[in-house]
This record gives structure tokens, C-alpha cells and sequence, in this order.
């Protein structure tokens, strides 16, 4: 098990945090190092990352959440996750394809109807519902609310 401590990134976690959101294939927009907290080892290597997104009068999305894969089931995205929550308004929004919704249940989000969502996320679930089948996506886009 991957010894870590949580802190709010730094200017020079940047580039780990963009290979990291890379690496596992999810939304690279919108990153700023200032919104995120980070999961290192006590040599400072970034072992996982997320951030708290604003989205204007759309609410605040719980974003980023990442972890290298060498070092996942050891508790990592639950810390930061939860860390996240403890300061995060509500009601707080997430993105995540739909076989990570039970994941994301223990928290209390639930998936939500594109009627009931913010315009941002209705405009980002319609064009990932549409770009989904072009790009051999099996697993469709959730948008999770948490109250």
C-alpha cells in the first residue's frame, strides 16, 4: 500500500496533473492547477489529483479525479474525493462515464434526466450523446448531482 498526503497543488504539479489526465483519458479542459488537490509520496511524485471546476451560473463540478494506475485501489481517489466534498457547494455536479456511477453513489450523487440539468452539462451530455457512437464509445456520459 502507496504511503501519501494530500495537498493543494503547486505551479509545479502542473505538467504531472495534465500527463495524468491524459494518461487516463478524461477531460483535459479547464485545468488549473489552483483548483486542484493532489495525492503525492513522500518523494513529492504526484500519485493522483482532482479539482473542484466552477461553471459559472451551471454550478461547481467535482472534476479530474485521477489516480496512476499502479496505485489505484489503495484508497487514493476516496481521500481525495472526500476532501474535496468537505469543502465543495452544493448542489455539486460531476461528470463520469456511466459504468462509474456506482462508484460515485456511495457519495450520495445520483444521475440526473437532461431536463433537471444546468445548461452547461445539457449541452455537454447532447454533444457527448452525439460524438459517443462516432468515436466507438461503449460506456454513454453520466452528469451526477449531489444535493
Amino acid at each position: 500500500m502507496a504511503r501519501y498526503y494530500l495537498r493543494a497543488a503547486t505551479e509545479e504539479d502542473f505538467p504531472a496533473i495534465r500527463r495524468l489526465i491524459h494518461l487516463v483519458h478524461i477531460n483535459p479542459m479547464s485545468l488549473d492547477w489552483r483548483r486542484f488537490l493532489v495525492a503525492v509520496d513522500g518523494t513529492g511524485a504526484l500519485l493522483g489529483c482532482g479539482q473542484l471546476k466552477p461553471h459559472g451560473h451551471s454550478g461547481v463540478e467535482l472534476a479530474s479525479i485521477a489516480v496512476e494506475p499502479a496505485y489505484r485501489k489503495q484508497g487514493i481517489a476516496r481521500a481525495i474525493i472526500e476532501q474535496l466534498l468537505a469543502k465543495a457547494p452544493r448542489p455539486l455536479y460531476l461528470t463520469c462515464r456511466s459504468s462509474l456511477g456506482v462508484f460515485y453513489e456511495r457519495w450520495g450523487f445520483r444521475a440526473m434526466e437532461m431536463s433537471e440539468m444546468p445548461p452547461y452539462f445539457r449541452r455537454l451530455a447532447r454533444l457527448a450523446a452525439a460524438l459517443g457512437p462516432l468515436m466507438g464509445e461503449h460506456d454513454r456520459m453520466l452528469v451526477m448531482e449531489l444535493k
